[in-house]
């Protein structure tokens, strides 16, 4: 069967009370958003509590559906047949047309689930499911009914005009992206913080990313390959402002002053500094990292204890009670995972301790820090005047 619709289901939404149609209308705009990326023309419309996109002309079905589902905030994308309204004996006929061009093996049970919002309609709600099911099983002897756990649920929609529908493919779930404010992510060309973007956008958080980028002890390739991830993340996230900075001046006065165990988490601490300076320019409310308690040297609690405190915004880690193999998993789920394990090192890589410090002292590295004081100031100030700023989509 052709289908002509799209039945948008959300969950989360339905309990904003008199704030929801913000969100319905957030969603939307995604929703449009989403669907310019791929050919065809969509109209995407409300109605009484629903979202449906409507398709206007010639359209790739598979195409459809997976733009609708990297928009957070759906949970359920349904090919809906709409019919204009009708009396009973010609919506049968296209109840048994529906199931017949949808099933090829008619060896299932099923329900008929009708809501009837149009209380014009001359049957009620439970006249339409028994009657529904009585035709059904007289068109399709191989059909069985059950009521509890039947393998097929065949909605009916009694509205303006009449939809069926008895496929939910299923969508990403969370809120509406624009929803929550903006978050600044530390974007490296690693597994983890791509994840962190993801799970941050899919409560509704705008994004935009800073790369530190540190030429010539990185390639160009480790700076395109960051530049990819940001695209995989966008199609999840709309639109992201990426900021890329020119690191490599900054990494090199802490290498050659500062003591060698501490370089790794005074490195950080001075790309927090800068991750929340832009934070602050752009009308961004929290900082978002990749950081996994545990997982290296610097993220260790007392590493990120230490980190924290050059920081006054709040900073979300969404990967921090994580294992490694949950955070591969959802990246493979998002496929930012090949992209990730390109072997292109970052900045974060480049310039490692053999033995960097796992508890440091937050007043061991404010001493060591006053070792740049001739130095930082200037050095913070053209990094942030040589920024490139890029759109990905």
């Amino acid at each position: 069967m052709e289908f002509k619709s799209f039945l948008i289901k959300y969950a989360e939404i339905g309990t904003k009370g008199k704030n929801r149609y913000v969100f319905e209308d957030i969603l939307c705009k995604n929703i449009r958003s989403a669907m310019k990326r791929i050919d065809g023309r969509f109209l995407v419309r409300k109605e009484y509590g629903r979202i449906f996109v409507d398709c206007m002309e010639e359209y790739d079905f598979d195409e459809a559906v997976e733009a609708l589902q990297h928009v957070f905030g759906i949970v359920g994308i349904c090919p809906v047949l709409v019919l204009p309204n009708m009396e009973w004996e010609s919506l049968s006929k296209e109840l048994v047309q529906f199931i017949d061009e949808s099933y090829d093996s008619k060896a299932f049970t099923f329900k008929i689930n009708c809501r009837r919002i149009n209380k014009e309609y001359p049957m009620h709600s439970m006249d339409v499911n028994i009657e529904g099911g009585a035709v059904l099983l007289d068109a399709f002897p191989e059909l069985r009914v059950d009521v509890h756990k039947p393998d097929v649920m065949v909605h009916i929609e009694l509205r303006d005009n009449i939809y069926i529908y008895s496929v939910k493919l299923p969508g990403p779930g969370g809120l509406p992206v624009g929803t929550n404010g903006k978050g600044m992510l530390l974007l490296s060309g690693g597994i983890d913080s791509p994840v962190a973007g993801y799970l941050v956008s899919k409560r509704g958080v705008n994004l935009e990313a800073v790369y530190f980028d540190a030429p010539p002890h990185t390639s160009p390739q480790a700076k395109q390959k960051v530049v990819d991830l940001a695209k995989l993340v966008a199609k999840y996230a709309g639109a992201i402002t990426l900021h890329i900075v020119h690191f490599t001046d900054i990494q090199e006065a802490i290498y050659h002053r500062c003591p060698e165990d501490e370089i790794t988490i005074i490195m950080r601490r001075y790309m927090m500094r800068i991750a929340q300076l832009l934070a602050e320019r752009n009308d961004c409310q929290a900082l978002i990292t990749g950081e996994s308690i545990g997982q290296v040297a610097s993220q260790t609690i007392y590493s990120l204890q230490v980190t924290n405190a050059v920081c006054t915004y709040p900073v979300f880690r969404p990967c921090i009670g994580m294992d490694k193999q949950e955070i591969v998993d959802i990246s493979e789920k998002i496929k930012t995972y090949e992209t990730s394990i390109l072997p292109y090192e970052d900045c974060c890589t480049t310039f490692v301790a053999k033995h960097p410090v796992t508890k440091p002292k937050l007043e061991d590295i404010v001493k060591s820090e006053t070792l740049l004081e001739e130095v930082i100031d200037d050095l913070m100030k053209q990094a942030l005047e040589t920024e490139e700023i890029l759109t990905v989509w």
